[in-house]
């Protein structure tokens, strides 16, 4: 198999998201980007194409011009920094995608064709989920007069790319907040996550602080450790246990439940991911 580079969108405005970071939003603890960056470790060179953000492993990074300007101008912004003769294209929200697919639609090209794509579930193309051929690609963007606002499909459907069937969740994709939350379930039935380390003191010390302040509750210590995990990620450490004590005291004036603390965490954890450096004030 011929050596490929990879592109991966990780612009947008997430609207559906109300504006939050997408690929900043963890599962099980790992970043959407940086989950498809691992995905991606076996490219010679990785240009993302997005707002800088940390990440896990070094990349190149571009602007689409405008910002926002859709697909094909963030292709057209990564392509110059293409060096590969094959380019695999992702977006940024893939949380699944694994690496053998990658290496399935690169070697989908070899016996000639211009491009492969992955078909999800569903059958639909997923052209942010493909292979193509460099040269083939760029030919197709500069016959474009103005790239932003274009659709993607118009660009790559010219090169009459192979359909390659993925996995029931190689192709999911994290659109919205319910997207986000079968991620993280699907996490962690497939084992996704993570491996934690040993929370044995930590169970012990909740117990003692429980029968120390004559609460009667079950913690879901990991619930509680992501939460406070994504408000320190999304605003600044001191956010976490902050957010930890109001999410306490908010699940106490609702009644106090399991049922009133898990729906808490949840709330804190959905704010703290729609919080970066470029999301719009709440002013509700």
């Amino acid at each position: 198999m011929s050596g490929f580079d990879v592109v991966v969108l990780a612009g947008g405005a997430a609207r559906r998201l109300a504006g939050a970071d997408k690929p900043g939003l963890l599962v099980a603890g790992v970043s959407l980007l940086d989950r498809v960056l691992a995905a991606a470790a076996g490219a010679e060179r990785i240009v993302v194409v997005g707002p800088r953000r940390p990440t896990a492993r070094e990349v190149v990074w571009v602007r689409e011009d405008p910002p926002g300007g859709g697909p094909v101008a963030a292709l057209a912004a990564a392509l110059p920094s293409v060096r590969a003769a094959n380019v695999v294209l992702l977006a940024a929200d893939l949380p699944f995608v694994p690496a053998a697919l990658i290496d399935r639609l690169v070697a989908a090209l070899e016996p000639g064709a211009a491009g492969a794509v992955a078909v999800d579930a569903d059958g639909r193309d997923q052209f942010l989920l493909a292979a193509y051929r460099t040269a083939a690609l760029r030919a197709e963007v500069a016959a474009l007069a103005r790239p932003a606002g274009v659709a993607l499909r118009r660009v790559v459907a010219p090169l009459a790319p192979r359909r390659i069937p993925a996995g029931p969740d190689a192709g999911f994709d994290c659109d919205t907040w319910a997207d986000v939350r079968e991620a993280r379930a699907r996490s962690g039935r497939m084992g996704t996550a993570p491996k934690r380390r040993d929370m044995t003191g930590l169970a012990e010390w909740t117990e003692a602080v429980k029968r120390e302040l004559g609460i009667e509750l079950d913690v879901d210590i990991p619930a509680l450790l992501d939460m406070t995990r994504v408000a320190a990620h999304h605003v600044q450490r001191p956010a976490a246990p902050l957010t930890a004590f109001l999410v306490g005291y908010a699940a106490a004036s609702r009644g106090g439940g399991e049922t009133e603390v898990a729906e808490a965490l949840r709330q804190a954890q959905e704010l703290a991911e729609r919080h970066g450096p470029d999301a719009e004030p709440d002013t509700r």
